[in-house]
């Protein structure tokens, strides 16, 4: 008995090995996976981006921004010269955080009174701004401590006030998020299992010898992609507002520009899995390879700044990077529109490349 066994387990193995394809699928995505997790999932809040209105310009004030310029979590302060200037940072996101110190913010503390310090956040990334709140409390309370004896009435008061999602609701950030995600999911599944799912049942012999052209194919594969995605992704945005009461502030018709060119671009991918997978698991695999990295390089899980410098270029080929940016901007803020077509275009370009690549991974199966 234990020798049938055995000998079972032996086919079972080799049978597993003997594919090439198998052998990929085994050895290649756990690596990439074990890889991005270690580096990317995580909920440290490093490399914060902070931005200083001075009105002060006396020794309290500089001592603080120096005591945070040399903190470890805090890798870049940007100057403001007024307060448009700063909020136009925190539109931008070149700063997670903003503080301004008022005109007599030196003199009031000098004086043993209690001294407010405003402090804004960019709620659209409620936690990270949380977390670095926390950071910038941490500095500003051990430097009282420092500069004041333990009976002394002198403070600071730090008023925080936060943008785009006053209360901080973490649902305001992961709705929006998860709408664009399974959005990306579901284009995924249905164009990486259509051409796969083809040749399993025989049909796909059958689509060769029509008159139809390899273009004309890969059109007829897109094109009810696209309508499904973009439907599924309309439920998903009236789900959002209504149900959930999550406000939204933008343009509908630069987020439906934004979102088709989203779709064709994840089109694109999922047809290039289908070229290459001659099974229906195969093409589920490759989802999963692709899947998981395009999710966790997104800036959803945690902040892009916080991965590795070598690791941060290679977000700029993910297309839910930039769609992120895009739903969130609309509907917790009235991004403008020419801020939506900075993030459109890149996406319109890896659209181009992944349909393109697609098309020549067809023609190249039928050759």
């Amino acid at each position: 008995m234990w020798l049938r066994i055995v000998t079972l387990i032996r086919k079972e193995v080799l049978a597993v090995f003997r594919d090439p394809r198998n052998r990929a699928a085994l050895i290649l995505p756990p690596i990439l996976q074990l890889f991005l997790f270690s580096f990317t999932g995580t909920l440290e809040v490093k490399h914060v981006k902070l931005g200083v209105w001075n009105e002060d310009y006396g020794q309290v004030a500089n001592e603080l921004i120096q005591r945070l310029s040399a903190s470890p979590n805090f890798v870049k302060i940007e100057f403001a010269h007024s307060r448009a200037e700063l909020q136009q940072m925190i539109d931008d996101q070149r700063v997670l955080l903003a503080m301004n110190f008022l005109p007599d913010f030196t003199r009031k503390f000098q004086e043993e009174k209690a001294t407010p310090l405003q402090l804004i956040a960019d709620g659209r990334k409620s936690n990270a701004s949380q977390i670095a709140q926390g950071y910038v409390i941490q500095v500003v309370n051990q430097f009282v401590t420092e500069q004041q004896p333990m009976d002394n009435g002198a403070s600071v008061q730090i008023v925080q006030r936060n943008w785009f999602n006053p209360n901080l609701d973490y649902i305001w950030f992961t709705l929006p998020s998860l709408a664009v995600m399974i959005t990306l999911q579901i284009c995924l599944n249905v164009t990486a299992m259509s051409v796969a799912r083809e040749r399993e049942m025989g049909t796909f012999d059958q689509l060769l010898v029509s008159p139809m052209q390899p273009l004309e194919i890969m059109a007829g594969k897109s094109i009810p992609a696209l309508i499904l995605g973009l439907i599924e992704v309309t439920i998903f945005i009236l789900i959002t507002v209504f149900l959930f009461r999550i406000p939204f502030h933008g343009s509908v018709p630069f987020l439906y520009l934004s979102l088709t060119v989203f779709i064709t671009a994840m089109i694109g991918i999922g047809l290039s899995i289908s070229s290459i997978a001659v099974t229906q698991q195969q093409a589920l695999l490759g989802i999963m390879t692709i899947l998981l990295p395009a999710v966790l390089l997104s800036g959803y899980a945690a902040p892009i700044e916080n991965m590795p410098s070598w690791l941060q270029p290679i977000t700029y080929a993910n297309p839910l990077r930039y769609m992120m940016v895009v739903t969130k901007g609309v509907f917790l803020k009235d991004m403008p529109p020419l801020e939506i077509l900075n993030n459109t275009w890149p996406m319109a370009i890896i659209a181009v490349f992944t349909l393109s690549f697609a098309t020549w991974l067809f023609r190249r199966r039928l050759a």
